[in-house]
């Protein structure tokens, strides 16, 4: 990256990203189907949430462009996952191209050879780290794991729990998410979830919520039952226990942004256990969807420690707010690893808050959901 202006891109990006979103997004799909009809069968037939997962994908590219440290792991799990949608080498330079056509055509006069060159040189580096990932593990893992749908608990009218059964073991990470396609139910769509367990043995535990014109969650919480097939990609992210590290854990989680946590403390269970505490948000006592068994691991568990706190009903007796403040409010949290999950606005809140307290930012790890 030494030779290619990142401020430059950085700038040029936001130029084009001014035009909207969905408009920069479209132009570019159409580019590719049209020159490229051959790559349309490796995307959903819908294509309206796929144009909000590529600029946000984009966006955290060019946001870490200057920053390989964070931007590399990241595209290595983004490489292995396209193997699912059968991407190919030689796909790489027909996206390229793809990409490079829209951003020349939004920039209009702006649109430079320094820009051109410098664009094309950065998206040869993603390239080049996705399919080098994808290529690492061609032979020994599947693009995707065969699974079979074993149990669904509706436990409110918006969310259920689900038990799946791969053929094969999932090579995920206590913490990591999977990408999961109701094949049965919407072939080619496809959402990341998150286990709710530590791997071991065939038996994968998802939360699901239902979001509005969300065509996966729709699929598993209103239609889904025991025997449907699903298709399971490989693991992504970085939300996982540092295996050096013997700091005391706070977990925070917020929704289904619980299911990374439980698998975390299954696997420090596993593992002996260390003093943890986790703190879980919801806005009413209805939203407590796994009440059950968080008081079955506070009880089993004598190094965990659990805190449900409730900001918007008055029949709850306990810890009232938002689940950031709370956290911060309740002690000094600098000496702890961290890891935060739940919606966008809650993750960003309550890391922005914990960091505010004094708790070093390199001790945070965090992931967020958005639409499916």
């Amino acid at each position: 990256m030494a030779d290619i202006d990142t401020a430059g891109l950085k700038a040029n990006f936001g130029e084009v990203a001014g035009h909207g979103p969905d408009v920069v997004a479209q132009y570019f799909y159409s580019y590719l189907f049209l020159r490229y009809p051959e790559t349309r069968d490796m995307f959903p037939p819908s294509m309206a949430k796929q144009r909000d997962r590529l600029v946000g994908a984009l966006v955290r590219i060019v946001t870490n462009v200057d920053n390989i440290a964070e931007l590399v792991p990241y595209l290595e799990d983004l490489g292995r996952d396209h193997r699912k949608f059968g991407a190919l080498s030689a796909h790489y330079p027909a996206v390229g191209e793809a990409l490079i056509t829209t951003l020349r055509h939004f920039s209009g006069d702006s649109w430079t050879e320094k820009l051109h060159d410098d664009w094309a040189a950065a998206y040869g580096l993603v390239a080049a780290t996705m399919s080098g990932a994808a290529e690492k593990v061609d032979a020994s893992e599947p693009a995707w794991w065969d699974a079979d749908i074993t149990e669904v608990d509706l436990r409110t009218f918006d969310l259920a729990v689900l038990k799946v059964r791969t053929e094969t073991p999932h090579p995920y990470v206590a913490g990591q998410s999977i990408s999961v396609e109701p094949s049965t139910l919407r072939p080619r769509e496809w959402r990341l979830y998150t286990p709710a367990n530590a791997p071991g043995g065939l038996e994968i535990e998802l939360h699901v919520r239902l979001i509005d014109g969300g065509p996966v969650s729709t699929a598993l919480v209103r239609s889904a039952a025991p025997g449907d097939k699903l298709r399971l990609g490989p693991p992504f992210g970085q939300m996982v226990l540092d295996p050096a590290s013997r700091r005391p854990l706070l977990l925070v989680g917020g929704s289904t942004g619980l299911a990374p946590l439980k698998a975390v403390i299954d696997q420090l269970a596993r593992d002996g256990g260390r003093p943890t505490h986790l703190y879980f948000g919801a806005r009413s006592v209805r939203e407590i969807y796994d009440r059950k068994d968080l008081d079955l691991l506070a009880e089993r568990y004598p190094w965990l420690t659990v805190v449900i706190a409730i900001s918007d009903d008055i029949r709850w007796k306990g810890p009232r707010g938002v689940v950031g403040k709370v956290v911060a409010n309740a002690g000094d949290w600098s000496s702890h690893d961290v890891m935060v999950c739940g919606s966008p606005a809650m993750v960003k809140f309550t890391v922005a808050t914990l960091i505010a307290s004094g708790v070093p930012e390199n001790q945070i790890k965090f992931e967020d959901f958005g639409d499916a």
